[in-house]
This record gives C-alpha cells, structure tokens and sequence, in this order.
C-alpha cells in the first residue's frame, strides 16, 4: 500500500502553497457545489460531507514521505517474515473453496490473491481508520495536487451514492486507498465486483468481494494464468549491463545462452515466456527474471519492492 500511495504523491506538481489556499469551510461550500454540478446528488453530498473536518495529519503525511533507504536484502525479510508465511498459508487452506472459484471465473492464481492481501493489509488487519470524505477533501484543499483529490474525492461520493457504503463506515487510509486490498476510489469504480451477489460491492467486510475485486484488477490488466510472476536469478559478472530494464525483453532461452541461471544454479526452465532482467537495487544487488504478470502487478503498484514482496510471498505460500 505505502509504496502505490508514494508513487502517487510523487507524481504530482506543486500548486499555489499552502497559506494561499481559501478557507478551509469556504472550500469545501465549493466543493460541494461542484460535486453536484458533477452530477452526484444533493442528499449524498449532504451526508457525505454532515462531519467534514480538517485532517491535519494528512497533509503532514503528504508533505513528509519517509525516504526509505533499504535493499531487497533487508526489505523482504520485512515484508515476508515468516509469520506472515504461516498465515498466509493457513487462510489460503481456509478460504481455498472460494479462492478456487474466483481464480478459475479470473485467470488468476489464488495464491497471488492472498499474497495481495497479506502485502497490502496483512490479511484485512490493517486497512486504516481515517474518515475519506474528510481526507481526501483535506488533500484536495491543500493544494499541491489539488486535480488528482478532488477527481478521487468525487469518484468516493459516487461509490456512497450507489450504495456500496455508507459516509461513517467509510474509512481507509490517509491518502483515500480503501478496503482488504487497498483500492483508490477510481480503481473501485473501476474493478470492484459483488463477487456474492447481495448488492453491495463491500471491500471492507466482504472476504468474496475482496478477493474477487483483486483478482478483476489483475485479470482486466492482462494477467496470464499460465505464468508466474518471475524468479530470482544469479547473473554474470560480464553481463552488459544495458540489458537490465523492463524496455529488454528476451525468451528464456535466450536469458540461459547469456548465462543467467536461476538462483540455485539450475538451468532456467524451458518455457517459450519472455522476461526481462531487473535489478531493483545496485549492481550488487538481487536480480530477477519479470515476466509479464511482474508488469500486471506493477501496475498494481510501481515500486519494485512491493511487487517483490507479492511475488515472494505468492511463492512461499506454495512451497
């Protein structure tokens, strides 16, 4: 989740600052009424907006986006300590009925939904507790990327108006991700399903809606059932270094006559996929083989870490 919501924030221009922004209650008397010229209707704004206050520690969180200087080495074990591992096996023995059904209506293999779910919340544990209307009208007020909140914060009023929550249930974290598996309110629009059926499209409490909504987000993205999502592999000292990058794409073959091999020696598997050579951190660090579902997750969230750290976990879950 962190890493999706920094490169968010890394994305955005600066705007006016901060002491030139209107009044807080003045804005947001805007803001409503151009929520409504949107076409969200009156009584939802109306309620939406019955508690709105200033959120001051997000636009704190906002400002100060930790710099996180770790390695894989140090990061993965973090992320993926074995605890998680137990766990994570323990709720995908648990919940496999479920997960099978949508992993076979999706293409998606039910051990990367479960990964998903334990990277991102640690399994529905963790999925914030800030009000969204108030959050992200905050970021909205505060400025710097004043176009990308306030685009959020109406899809969010569109998801209360079609019933899918209601204004006091609905909390997420600082920046407006929400639910087990840590939705923006566009990609809910866009990928969230009522995966049971009862009308609701319920991220929070619903475990069929949560898995089901993460496996549409990859499925719509172009993941392959066929595929994993990559592997560690050790890489010769002589290897020209231009061919690291995901703009390289080679057969695996191909990867095996340079002489990259997987991380125990062995040969690399003989599989007609294509992959590219990635080295997330410096040329003394972990590399990988991607394949396409690497670029699927990716898309998911853009730091290499998480989608490390989602891949791993897939994978121990199975071992």
């Amino acid at each position: 989740m962190r890493g999706r919501l920094a490169l968010l924030l890394l994305s955005g221009v600066l705007s006016m600052p901060l002491q030139a922004r209107p009044d807080f209650d003045a804005y947001v008397t805007t803001l409503k009424q151009d929520a409504v010229a949107a076409g969200i209707s009156a009584a939802t704004v109306q309620a939406a907006f019955a508690d709105i206050r200033l959120i001051e520690v997000a636009i704190k969180h906002d400002k100060n986006q930790p710099e996180f200087k770790l390695t894989l080495d140090s990061y993965i074990p973090r992320a993926v300590p074995q605890w998680k591992v137990n766990q994570a096996r323990a709720l995908y023995r648990q919940h496999l009925p479920l997960l099978t059904k949508i992993g076979r209506e999706y293409g998606v293999q039910p051990r990367f939904i479960v990964a998903l779910w334990g990277i991102e919340t640690n399994f529905g544990k963790l999925t914030g507790h800030f009000p969204l209307i108030s959050s992200l009208t905050t970021l909205a007020w505060e400025g710097r990327r004043e176009a990308f909140f306030k685009a959020q914060l109406f899809d969010a009023l569109r998801i209360i108006e079609q019933g899918h929550v209601t204004p006091e249930a609905f909390k997420g974290s600082w920046a407006g991700a929400m639910g087990q598996v840590q939705f923006m309110p566009s990609s809910f629009l866009r990928y969230a399903v009522d995966q049971d059926g009862d009308g609701s499209k319920d991220l929070w409490g619903n475990l069929a809606d949560v898995f089901g909504s993460a496996a549409n987000y990859l499925h719509q993205n172009g993941w392959r059932e066929d595929e994993t999502w990559g592997r560690r592999v050790r890489v010769p000292d002589t290897l020209d270094p231009s061919l690291f990058g995901l703009e390289v794409r080679k057969p695996l073959s191909a990867w095996q006559a340079l002489g990259v091999r997987q991380q125990d020696g062995a040969p690399l598997p003989k599989a007609g996929m294509q992959a590219s050579l990635i080295r997330p951190d410096d040329v003394h660090g972990r590399s990988y083989l991607a394949y396409d579902n690497y670029r699927v997750l990716r898309h998911w969230n853009r730091s290499p870490y998480f989608v490390v750290a989602v891949g791993t976990l897939a994978d121990r879950i199975v071992k």
